[in-house]
Formats: structure tokens, C-alpha cells, sequence
């Protein structure tokens, strides 16, 4: 059962400091806290280490001071604890029985005793002398008994020899003792009765009255005169002195020895000696001269950073009222004054955005310079000595639009189906592999066409080092392909181009040539520098040749890497596992990534529990240019985050949790997108919508790419939220938010658990899953499109001429008319227009009705074009001739995002 290493230290009398040390270099791993657990081999070990000073500390404990209120047991006898052995031994002398007065003292000086009960090696030898007769006839005499006490009882100033018997405890002062020499039996010692005080003399108490100090004397200046004393001395207190001066090198005379001159070496090396004493005995050597080195650059990067600009003050976004007032050297209190002056209220542990920073600083006219959060955080990087540089294989990224061939030649290259694995037959992950042409290992990443993952396309450009473009030989030069060809040229990595489909029906290659040639991509066919190949990857046509090219950009590039480092790599990708948690795949970029490892991936931390190839083979180690899959992370990090080993845990889950803070002020900042006054605009117009969302996926890329498609759904009147994503499955907690927030769930490739399927029946949430995320961005698109206010829009249904005019008392005037164009009805809604211009409604907002529509002398519903009929538009009654009477409905018309 484990202990506490406060309790572990208690135990062995050492302390913790030591206890972790001597751990850490015999193998084991423990940290320095007080409740830091420490298991059965620890402390089996701890014991054979420091049984000695364990015994120590048990000898102190059963140390008594004092008397015993008990006899002690029979097994560790209560002894007189014997005094240093003196130098010579002396005969015993003659002890003489104490006087009355006496008796007292050596009771006394007997209660002072410091008894100690000691181990069977550590009892004093008793030298036996003789033995009592006990059968023996009890003679009491007087005299005899005077003269046993004077042999045994000790005078009060003289202490027990080390050889002589243990002395009775309190409890049996008061039995005989015997003299086993001289006495055959025992007799009860008298107590002798006090005669009182005996005067011996009389002390004078005046010698000790302080003598009063005579007033000093005082020159004019009101000094105090210093009194001047003559000593005799004699020629030989000369000579002595001088001599005496000499010997230890004073003036006036020479030395006696010769001082030796301390070397600075030596100096050096006893402060050398001295500082790793102090550290701890020269343990973890390895770790602190690691970081006193890092300490070092990091003063003398400062220093040269603070002596090129003085002024300029660099920060990174979102730091504290306190973190801003130490770097611009002012009190916090002034910079919260100048908040409130400014009109923003804040505290002193509050984060400031960019733009109230920058104000700040034009107030107290200081010069800043944002810096990214990583760079901050980021450890320099170490740079590799060229011997220790070896070759490496290459990474090739294939990219391209979607459906124009890229796994189908991946799946060529490595005899494998991958894309019957993906749903819709659609790549929706980078898939990393390693493949062995002619003896020389290849990396190969497929990213995803389809334009949803942008960014995913960038991050493999980034991490690549030779980019092969696929595009279809019956197909044009897509919007995707001519993203992936910016994304390798922003990276600066050369490019490849496999034209595919030569094989099928109407497939034209140079066309394509055509297309890249306007690009001013001139392939080497047509006297460019980009090399270019008709492949088909269904029949493995020319693939053998597309390979030699790819190696041979690969070998003009001489990649080396040092594989004898820690790891240095880049997420690909991130799922979580039920049966296995947090699976983190990882292309290893520089050193050498081992099972133990401690690894940090954005804001998340862990240590390499197991590893596994791309074929899902368990491996112990992965070198440079190697893609891995890796448990232990504890979460999912995004999609190309930096991934580091490092030297221990602490380390890792320092950096992970610095990491983390920024993240959450940087998303609890970008949360608030709509600002107060967009939103009382939009709230203004009475047609402002929010779509809220839940995102969960399979894969951290995917949840990313289709987090980002979904908030680019977003128009003026209707706000695309999306509120939380994650990885992993639909559970609870993420309906529990969905019915608190109003929000819709996605689920991509995932489904949700039963749990979360019964509270969302409970609570009217919506789930929604799909596998194929064009479907998903449809969906949403009509769902927002069912939110926007629908559009309404005027048409014309008939134009109706005044031939006649007729004034009728109580009805006002009617209207002979004929319907030139389309059908009037009864609620038609109208305008009285003369001349082309509206005289009727002239006020915004309000609409004219007919009061009456008749067919000769009947009501009608309706009349139609060519025929006649009688009407009258309500209150209004200046018609005239050759008035135009125009009929209108309102539409609403649903919007769409097109």
C-alpha cells in the first residue's frame, strides 16, 4: 500500500528533498510534494538506503528524560547511560558517608538522571566480582552496614565508572542494597534526619551598589577632553612584542611562513563543489544543466532584445491589467483610472484585447508589437550539429480535387482500398502512409478534395516536402486544384503534376498542360521547370515513373534529420476511441518519439502509452519522417498543432496548460462576434435569427473543416453559432447544452448514446447525423433558409381603363371601366394612376381597396380581360376619365442563400 512521501520522511528520519533525489536516480519517477505516493518498491528501497539514519531516529525516540513512573520490563533493562571512558584509569578512592546536609543533595542530583534503554550490543559489560549467599544466616551489624554504605554510596561530585552496576530505579530506592565483596545479606539503609541551616559566613551586599559617574570634562568647544595614560615600558616588552608582530606578519617584521598563493582553479572548484552540493549531490545533472542553459539564452536573448529597443514593448493579446502595468512600467491603479476615463471598465486581473491595449499605450506613449501566444510559450528550437544529421525519407503530399483520382493512386501505390473505408466514397481525413519504393521509404499524405477542408490542405502543404497535383485527364483545372497549387506554392515546396484518367473515354492530358501553361505553370514537356506525368491509377499506368520523379525532387532536396533527439512532429489527426481513449496520429518530424515519452500537443498533455504504424502494428519507436498513432494524449488536439517531447511530465503539462488559458480568452473573445450595437441594429429591422449548433465528429479535422462551412452559412439577418465542438460521441452533456441554448446538434460520423438519445426526446432537442458533410451543409443551408423573413414582392394582375364616370348620391362616384390586361377580383388591392403618375395612395404604407366591383347590376368575384364592368375605389372619389386603374397583389417569396 502506497504511503506519503511526507510520512515516508518522518519514518526514515531524512529528508524529502533527499528521498527525491535518491528516487530519481535509481530509476523511479516521484515528484516533489509533500502527498506525493510513494509505492512498495520505493519504499523498499528507501529502507536498504537509509536504514542507518532509520536506527538513529529510533535510538532518539526511547530516549527518557526524567523519572519513570514504572519500573521498566525485564527484557531492555533500565540502566544508567555510562559517561565517556576516561583517558587513564585511576584507582578508586577511598568514599567516605555523606554528612546529613548531603543526603539531600545526592537524592537530587539521583532525580536528574537521564536513563536510556538500550539494545542487547549496546549494554554496558557488567564485570562480575563475586556472588551473595543467600541461604546464609542474616548477621545485622552496625558497623558493618556503615562501612557497605560508605563502599557503595558515591560522593555527590564524583560520577558511576563506566563498568559498575545499573543503579535502582525510583521505585526501589527504598530496598537494601548489597555489597556483593563485602556484605553476605541485606539491611534496610536509615535516612539521616536535617539538623537545619548551618551560618558559615556573611556577605557584604555594598560591594555591588554601582558607583554613581563623575561629571566628564569638557573642553571650550564643548568636547569631551580625552584623559591620556602614561605606561611604563620596559625594553624586553619591546623586543617581545616586535617579535610576536613578526611571527604573524605585522609591520616591522618579516614573516615566519611563506603564505601559498591560491590558484583560480581551485577557486573555481571548490564553488563548483559548493553549488552541487547545494543542488542536491550532482542528481538530475543532465535536466538542470539543460535548463540553467535555457536560463542563460533566455537573459542574454533579453538583454539584447532590451538594449535593441528600449521602447518598443512586445506582448501578446489578451494579458492582465497587472501584466500590462509591470511591462509598461506604471502602477495598476493608473491604468484602471485611464480604463475608466477611456470608458472601459476593468479589474486588475481582467484581459485586455488589442484594441484597448493599443489605446492604453498612445495614452502613456509607449511603442507595442503584438507577438503570437505560441512564440511566447515556445521553447527555442534546438539546432542539430551537422554530423549528427542523417538522411530521411521524404513526405508527399497528394493533392487535388475531389473525384479526380488521389487515394485510388495511394490505394495503387500501397495495395490497399481506402476510399471503399470513407463514406460516399469521399477521402474526409488525411490519411497518412509509409511505403517502401526500391528499397527507399516514401511518406505519403492524402488530404481531402472537397472544398470544405481548406484547412486541412494547408496544414498538409505545410508539413510536406514535395506536393504531387492530381488532376483528371477528362476533366478541367477545378477550383480545388488551383487552391492546393497556391497552398504549395505559399509553402515553397516543389510540385509535382500527375495528369490521371489518360485511359478513359475523352480524356485530353495536354489540354490539361494547356490550362497549367496559362497558369504560368509550364510543365518540362513544354520547356518548363515542373515535372509532369500521364498516369492512370486504375490500371497503374506510368506510376512507376510518376515514382523516380517524385524521388529524384525528393533526393534534390538532400533531407536529413537527426534522429538521436527528442521527437518533434505534427498532428494529423485526433478521435477519440472508446476501448482506447484519445487517439492522436502524429508525423514525426525530427528525433526519435519512444513509448514513455512526455509529449505536449497544443493544450493537451500525456506521456506515449503505445504506439502503432500505419498498418496497425505495435512499434516501440518511430524516427524521423514516420506517421504513428499514439495514446496517452489527454484530449484531442487540433489538426496540425505542434507536437514536442520533453524532458519530463511537469514540463509538458506546463507548457499544455499555458497553452489552454490562451485558448479559452481567445474563445470566450471571438464568442462575441456581434457586438452590442450590430445587434440593436439587426433587433431594429425586427428580423435578427440565431441558429445555434452542436458539432461532433470522428476526427478533430472533420469537426473543424465542418464547423467552419457552417459558420460561413451566416447572412445579416440570421447568425450561425456554433457554440460547442468536440470529438467523440453524442452524450448527455451535449443535449443538456443544446436544450439550455436552443441549439441544434450535428453529429459527423458519430452517433449519440442512449443516454442522450432519451434526454433528447425528454427535452424536444434535435440531433441530426450524417457521414457525408455535403449533406450536412445542405441540411443547414435549408434550415436557414426556412429561418430567413421571406421577401415580399408586388405584382401586377390587371390594368383596368375609366371609359366613364357617374356620381351617385350616398354611394360617391362609380367608374365605367374595361379590363385592358388580366383578371380583377373583388380584394384586389389598387392604384388610381393619371397620366403614369399615382394619385392615389400618395402616403408610404398605406394601400387602396375597391369598395364595390359589379358586372352590370351583380356583385362579381372577379372580372376579366376584355370585359366591362362598374367599380369603386374606397375614399376616394376624383376618377376621371382615362384613369388607369391598376391591380396588385403582395407575394411573399421564400429567400434562399444563393
Amino acid at each position: 500500500m502506497a504511503k506519503r512521501l511526507v510520512k515516508v520522511a518522518s519514518e526514515l528520519n531524512v529528508g524529502t528533498a533527499t528521498i527525491v533525489d535518491h528516487l530519481v536516480a535509481k530509476g523511479f519517477e516521484i515528484e516533489n510534494r509533500p502527498t506525493a505516493k510513494v509505492s512498495d518498491d520505493m519504499y523498499t528501497e528507501l529502507l536498504n538506503e537509509f536504514q542507518n539514519s532509520m536506527a538513529v531516529k529510533n535510538q532518539a525516540d526511547q530516549l527518557v528524560i526524567g523519572p519513570q513512573s514504572k519500573p521498566a520490563a525485564p527484557e531492555t533493562p533500565t540502566v544508567v547511560a555510562p559517561p565517556p571512558p576516561a583517558p587513564e584509569p585511576t584507582p578508586e578512592p577511598e568514599v567516605k558517608a555523606p554528612e546529613p546536609e548531603e543526603a539531600s543533595v545526592a537524592e537530587t542530583a539521583d532525580d536528574g538522571v537521564i536513563k536510556a534503554e538500550l539494545t542487547e550490543e549496546q549494554k554496558p559489560k557488567v564485570k562480575v566480582v563475586g556472588k551473595i549467599d543467600l541461604d546464609a544466616k542474616k548477621k545485622p551489624a552496625k558497623a558493618k552496614v556503615e562501612k557497605e554504605e560508605k563502599a557503595d554510596k558515591p560522593a555527590p561530585s564524583q560520577e558511576p565508572a563506566a563498568d559498575t552496576e545499573a543503579q535502582p530505579s525510583e521505585s526501589e530506592e527504598a530496598k537494601p542494597v548489597a555489597d556483593p565483596k563485602k556484605a553476605d545479606e541485606l539491611v534496610r539503609a536509615k535516612t539521616p534526619q536535617l539538623q537545619g541551616l548551618k551560618i558559615l559566613g556573611k556577605i557584604d551586599t555594598k560591594q555591588f551598589e554601582k558607583k554613581k559617574k563623575e561629571p566628564k570634562e569638557t573642553d571650550a568647544d564643548g568636547k569631551r577632553k580625552r584623559k591620556r595614560t602614561r605606561r611604563k615600558v620596559s625594553t624586553a616588552d619591546v623586543i617581545r612584542e616586535q617579535r610576536s608582530r613578526g611571527a604573524r606578519g605585522g609591520k616591522g617584521g618579516g614573516r615566519s611562513d611563506e603564505v601559498r598563493e591560491v590558484s583560480q582553479k581551485e577557486i573555481e572548484d571548490k564553488i563548483k563543489a559548493t553549488m552541487a552540493r547545494i543542488k542536491g549531490g550532482g542528481k538530475n545533472k543532465r535536466q538542470k544543466i539543460r535548463r540553467d542553459n535555457r536560463a542563460e539564452k533566455r537573459e542574454k536573448q533579453e538583454l539584447i532584445d532590451l538594449e535593441q529597443s528600449t521602447d518598443v514593448i512586445e506582448l501578446t493579446e489578451f494579458i492582465s491589467v497587472s501584466e500590462l502595468a509591470s511591462l509598461m512600467g506604471i502602477s495598476a491603479t493608473d491604468v484602471i483610472m485611464t480604463c475608466m476615463n477611456l470608458g472601459v471598465i476593468v479589474s486588475i486581473n481582467q484581459r485586455l484585447d488589442a484594441e484597448v491595449i493599443e489605446l492604453l499605450a498612445e495614452e502613456y506613449d509607449k511603442e507595442i508589437k503584438f507577438v503570437d501566444a505560441e512564440e511566447t510559450i515556445e521553447e527555442e528550437e534546438v539546432e542539430d550539429a551537422p554530423e549528427d544529421l542523417e538522411p530521411r525519407a521524404p513526405i508527399v503530399t497528394v493533392m487535388g480535387h475531389v473525384d479526380h483520382g488521389k487515394t485510388s493512386l495511394l490505394d495503387y501505390i500501397r495495395s490497399a482500398n481506402v476510399a471503399t473505408g470513407e463514406a460516399g466514397g469521399i477521402t474526409q481525413h488525411i490519411g497518412a502512409y509509409e511505403v517502401d519504393v526500391d528499397g527507399k521509404k516514401i511518406t505519403f499524405l492524402d488530404t481531402p478534395g472537397h472544398e470544405a477542408f481548406t484547412a486541412m490542405r494547408a496544414r498538409g502543404a505545410k508539413v510536406t516536402d514535395v506536393v504531387v497535383i492530381i488532376i483528371a485527364a477528362d476533366d478541367n483545372i477545378m477550383p480545388q486544384t488551383k487552391e492546393a497549387i497556391s497552398h504549395a506554392q505559399a509553402a515553397g515546396v516543389p510540385m509535382v503534376f500527375a495528369i490521371n484518367k489518360v485511359d478513359k473515354e475523352g480524356a485530353n492530358p495536354e489540354r490539361i498542360k494547356q490550362e497549367l501553361a496559362s497558369m504560368n505553370l509550364q510543365v518540362e514537356e513544354w520547356g518548363g521547370k515542373y515535372q509532369s506525368q500521364d498516369i492512370s491509377a486504375k490500371t497503374g499506368l506510368n506510376i512507376d515513373l510518376l515514382l523516380e520523379k517524385i524521388v529524384l525532387e525528393a533526393e534534390l532536396l538532400e533531407l536529413k534529420a537527426n534522429p538521436n533527439r527528442e521527437a518533434v512532429g505534427t498532428t494529423i489527426e485526433a478521435s477519440l476511441d472508446k476501448g482506447r481513449g484519445y487517439v492522436t496520429k502524429i508525423l514525426v518530424t525530427n528525433g526519435t518519439m519512444k513509448i514513455g515519452d512526455s509529449l505536449a500537443a497544443g493544450e493537451y498533455s500525456g506521456k506515449v502509452k503505445a504506439m502503432f504504424n500505419d498498418r496497425g502494428k505495435k512499434i516501440k519507436e518511430a524516427g524521423p519522417a514516420t506517421p504513428v498513432l499514439v495514446l496517452g494524449l489527454n484530449g484531442a488536439p487540433q489538426a496540425g498543432e505542434k507536437v514536442r517531447v520533453y524532458e519530463s511530465e511537469q514540463e509538458a503539462r506546463d507548457i499544455a496548460t499555458r497553452r489552454s488559458v490562451i485558448s479559452r480568452e481567445q474563445s470566450n473573445r471571438a464568442a462575441k462576434r456581434i457586438s452590442l450595437d450590430e445587434i440593436g441594429r439587426r433587433l431594429a429591422l425586427g428580423s435578427f435569427k440565431e441558429l445555434n449548433l452542436i458539432v461532433k465528429g470522428d476526427v478533430d479535422g472533420s469537426v473543424e473543416a465542418l464547423s467552419d462551412s457552417l459558420i460561413k452559412l451566416s447572412q445579416e439577418s440570421v447568425q450561425v453559432n456554433v457554440i460547442h465542438k468536440a470529438v467523440g460521441q453524442i452524450i448527455e452533456s451535449d443535449v443538456l447544452l443544446a436544450s439550455a441554448s436552443d441549439a441544434i446538434v450535428i453529429g459527423f460520423q458519430v452517433r449519440p448514446s442512449l443516454g442522450a438519445r432519451r434526454i433528447a426526446e425528454k427535452e424536444g432537442v434535435e440531433i441530426k447525423t450524417y457521414s457525408i458533410i455535403y449533406e450536412a451543409i445542405d441540411e443547414i443551408t435549408k434550415a436557414i433558409e426556412g429561418l430567413l423573413e421571406k421577401v415580399k414582392e408586388e405584382k401586377i394582375v390587371a390594368q383596368v381603363e375609366v371609359q366613364e364616370v357617374y356620381k351617385i348620391s350616398r354611394v360617391g362616384t362609380v367608374a365605367g371601366c374595361i379590363v385592358r390586361e388580366g383578371t380583377i377580383t373583388r380584394n384586389t388591392k389598387v392604384r388610381v394612376i393619371r397620366d403614369g403618375i399615382v394619385i392615389y395612395p400618395t402616403k408610404p404604407g398605406v394601400e387602396a381597396e375597391l369598395a364595390s366591383l359589379k358586372r352590370f347590376k351583380d356583385d362579381a368575384r372577379e372580372v376579366k380581360n376584355g370585359l366591362e364592368c362598374g367599380l369603386s375605389v374606397k375614399n376616394f372619389n376624383d376618377i376621371k376619365v382615362g384613369d388607369f386603374i391598376e391591380g396588385y397583389v403582395i407575394e411573399e417569396i421564400a429567400q434562399t442563400l444563393n
